[in-house]
């Protein structure tokens, strides 16, 4: 554990944690280290879920599919980032999504009665971890209103604008990197890999943007907030 700690640290759940409040509180979650390799599952859609999960090394996808059997991606999770924490937080813990490998991956599952429940000595650092868990939860429901609010856009271009402003304003910064290849913005966006592709060059084209691989710059800030418009 003792190498995974930086890691932890930057997950939300432990937020304003100290470093030896977070030693203490993790003696006592009963948190285990799991290895996946590529392509493995954690859970599927319809499996009951126990545990809270946080990314400590490769990447993760959270993905749906729709009574039509295709794929739509949630989520791509890296280091310190956490998943499953609404999941428990339901009466029946049902999955509604499916969790897979994408890269070599270790995670560490706490499981949820420890997370919810202040230990007996109802210490201040396991009170915050509650506090945190709330925090996180309020901020997942916040994202999941700005990915509707994506997936609403009609048009092609607005839906790109919409996701590429989201992206600057979390790196806060015009030039950013992000997880998803093309194909996997295209199923995240919801739209034709081949269209988007097209798109994206007219708006490169237009002076909007430049991109190479999965690396973007927005080079016009006005350009494409009126996209949106």
């Amino acid at each position: 554990m003792e190498e995974y700690i930086p890691i932890l640290m930057k997950c939300a759940l432990f937020r304003e944690t100290s470093e030896y409040e977070f030693r203490n509180l993790i003696a006592c979650l009963n948190a285990q280290v799991k290895k996946y390799k590529a392509e493995d599952y954690v859970f599927m859609a319809g499996d009951e879920v126990n545990y809270i999960s946080i990314v400590l090394t490769g990447i993760v996808e959270v993905m749906k599919e729709n009574l039509a059997g295709n794929k739509h991606i949630v989520a791509f999770l890296g280091p310190s980032d956490m998943f499953a924490e609404g999941i428990v937080c339901t009466k029946s813990r049902i999955s509604p999504v499916t969790v897979k490998i994408k890269e070599d991956a270790k995670i560490l599952s706490i499981p949820y009665e420890r997370v919810i429940r202040s230990c007996g000595r109802s210490c201040a650092h396991h009170i915050g971890l509650i506090r945190n868990m709330m925090i996180v939860l309020g901020e997942k429901n916040v994202n999941l209103n700005k990915k509707l609010e994506l997936l609403s856009f009609k048009g092609m271009r607005e839906k790109l604008a919409g996701f590429l402003l989201n992206e600057q304003r979390e790196r806060g910064s015009n030039t950013f990197q992000v997880m998803l290849n093309r194909t996997e913005l295209a199923d995240y966006l919801n739209v034709s890999r081949t269209s988007m592709c097209r798109e994206l060059s007219r708006m490169k084209d237009e002076g909007m943007i430049d991109y190479y691989g999965r690396s973007f710059k927005i080079l016009d800030d006005d350009l494409l907030a009126g996209c949106l418009e």
